[in-house]
């Protein structure tokens, strides 16, 4: 018997990177498995984010199909709170109430404090941080009422070293910190348990976009394969942490035998803290 069998488990940016290395992990332990994630162009950040399209959904259901194992997968922009509504709404019509909610949805731009535009700042703040407060908001209450709950949210290392030209991406990965800590306070005597992932670089289409925006702006010639040995070659075990060191733990904080663990800002850096 996996050790998450009849669990479910709801995954926001489920479709790409971490996301979608996560919802593999949840569903080979047996949970049932909703994936959410912007579809379509409408929600890019110009040159510094990837979505997926229409044709990925099908393509991400057959991925995730498995013999026991409920698959949901459909458009869900978290800056919206009708959206998350008629999102869970579905999900729930197909894998039954939420024990587990992985808010992995996330985006980013590089733009220095001077000259940073409200409307840029605002869209990463609502992605990153009032996304995920809006998930929480609709599954905490479910999770309390059954006894049963875990959250986790995907923060970075910018949540407490900080990173030049991230300001909108460092304050809201700082701020899901602080509601990580609230929301683990105010689930603890319901079995609701909730933690905070926090990876340094890991090697993801988004991330591969962030570098060859840098890239741009330098305008030294350098090579995106140049660039990402150069991130590798600064971590002290010489690697870019990849989306299955994620997915694996937050596989293991969903089980049983880590109910205690919460509240807790876990990083995953190789050594390294940029």
């Amino acid at each position: 018997m996996t050790t998450l069998s009849g669990r479910a488990a709801l995954i926001t940016g489920g479709m790409t990177g971490q996301g979608r290395a996560i919802a593999h992990a949840m569903a080979a332990e047996g949970a049932h498995v909703a994936v959410g994630s912007y579809v379509g162009v409408g929600g890019r950040l110009g040159d510094a984010a990837a979505y997926p399209e229409e044709a990925e959904i099908e393509a991400v259901h057959q991925a995730l199909a498995a013999p026991g194992i409920k698959v949901f997968a459909g458009h869900l922009d978290v800056r919206n709170g009708h959206s998350i509504q008629r999102f869970v709404t579905a999900a729930e019509e197909c894998c039954g109430p939420f024990d587990i909610l992985v808010n992995a949805a996330g985006t980013t731009a590089e733009q220095p404090v001077c000259g940073h535009s409200d409307e840029l700042w605002l869209k990463i703040i609502e992605t990153n941080l009032s996304g995920a407060f809006r998930m929480a908001r609709a599954l905490l209450p479910g999770m309390m009422a059954r006894g049963w709950g875990r959250i986790i949210n995907i923060g970075s290392t910018a949540a407490t070293v900080g990173w030049k030209d991230n300001p909108a991406y460092c304050a809201s990965k700082a701020g899901l910190l602080g509601l990580t800590r609230c929301i683990a306070l105010e689930g603890a005597p319901h079995g609701v348990s909730c933690v905070m992932i926090s990876p340094t670089w890991v090697e993801t289409e988004l991330m591969r976009r962030n570098v060859e925006q840098v890239l741009a702006r330098e305008g030294k010639g350098r090579t995106l394969e140049d660039a990402m040995a150069e991130i590798a070659a600064q971590n002290p075990q010489q690697r870019i942490i990849q989306p299955g060191e994620v997915a694996s733990l937050a596989a293991y904080l969903c089980r049983n035998d880590a109910h205690g663990i919460t509240a807790e800002n876990i990083q995953i850096t190789g050594g390294a803290l940029w």
